[in-house]
């Protein structure tokens, strides 16, 4: 790929990078432009590209979107290097990690509903971050009926008072400051299904030896939370490259959430999928699509 990043030649760690779509939904170019770049990032280390699949979403995953993940990157000729990896059955290494932060006296249960934050949002300001305005603190010192439906949430302040000052490197981008507090007390294990993506996402990369996280710039600010949670359990810190994102033609990146044309629509009309990919490479992208700034 044109725009690799270069590491050292002599890496210690074998590299193992990841693909982790979530089947709630059909893959569009942007999902093969991300796999893409971590099946090249690796393979050019000599490394190995894994697929995970996160389908701990009970009301979203959809078994036919699991076929059709597999399908297509099989038509892209991106296949894994390893047996595929499924969250759903990782649910029991969450829950130890859950427990774990509860034991350090991290996490609080919260009963709260989008309309009871929106309501204490509006009578009591509230930082904003990445991801809109911070969860107001309503549970935080309250005693929850455990019986009654709730989340964890991770009470970010304490967290960085007891994990200290954390970086991470990005392998284009540079060192920065794990800024976790910018997102406030986020949900580590929701009401309606088990682990969040943040508490999953880095028990799993931990589990699965990736060495170096392979991932879109739309994600860049949530390496923040992922490196508290890997101090916090003494889990391995990967490298991470965050690479650019496929713009539509009114320059907003390409979702599932925005209809964006699936693969299998390509795959279907009988496009040829290794010269997709290989357009991809090169850096000729289809009418209508850009790529962001790295």
């Amino acid at each position: 790929m044109v725009f690799l990043p270069i590491i050292e030649s002599s890496v210690a760690t074998p590299v193992r990078t990841r693909f982790a779509p979530s089947p709630n939904g059909a893959l569009h170019l942007g999902h093969a432009f991300s796999a893409l770049c971590a099946r090249d990032f690796a393979h050019a280390q000599r490394g190995k590209f894994l697929l995970r699949i996160e389908d701990i979403d009970g009301t979203r995953s959809r078994p036919e979107h699991v076929q059709a993940i597999v399908a297509d990157l099989e038509w892209l000729e991106l296949v894994p290097d390893e047996p595929v990896r499924y969250q759903s059955e990782n649910v029991e290494r969450y829950r130890h990690a859950l427990d774990r932060l509860n034991a350090l006296g991290l996490l609080y249960r919260c009963t709260c509903t989008r309309s009871d934050i929106l309501a204490a949002q509006v009578l009591k300001p509230v930082p904003h971050g990445p991801d809109g305005p911070h969860y107001p603190g309503t549970c935080r010192n309250r005693d929850i009926d455990p019986t009654k439906p709730f989340c964890w949430r991770i009470n970010m302040a304490e967290a960085l008072a007891m994990s200290g000052p954390i970086q991470w490197t990005d392998l284009v981008a540079g060192t920065f400051f794990a800024d976790a507090m910018q997102f406030g007390d986020v949900v580590l294990w929701r009401k309606d299904a088990p682990a969040s993506y943040h508490l999953a996402a880095t028990v799993d990369d931990a589990a699965d030896r990736i060495s170096h996280v392979v991932r879109g710039l739309d994600l860049f600010a949530y390496t923040a939370i992922h490196r508290i949670l890997q101090q916090l359990l003494d889990l391995p810190e990967p490298l991470y490259w965050h690479h650019p994102l496929l713009l539509d033609d009114k320059g907003q990146k390409l979702a599932k959430s925005k209809s964006s044309p699936p693969l299998s629509a390509l795959r279907l009309a009988g496009q040829d999928g290794p010269l997709l990919i290989d357009n991809l490479r090169q850096g000729v992208l289809p009418l209508g699509i850009s790529l962001s700034s790295a």
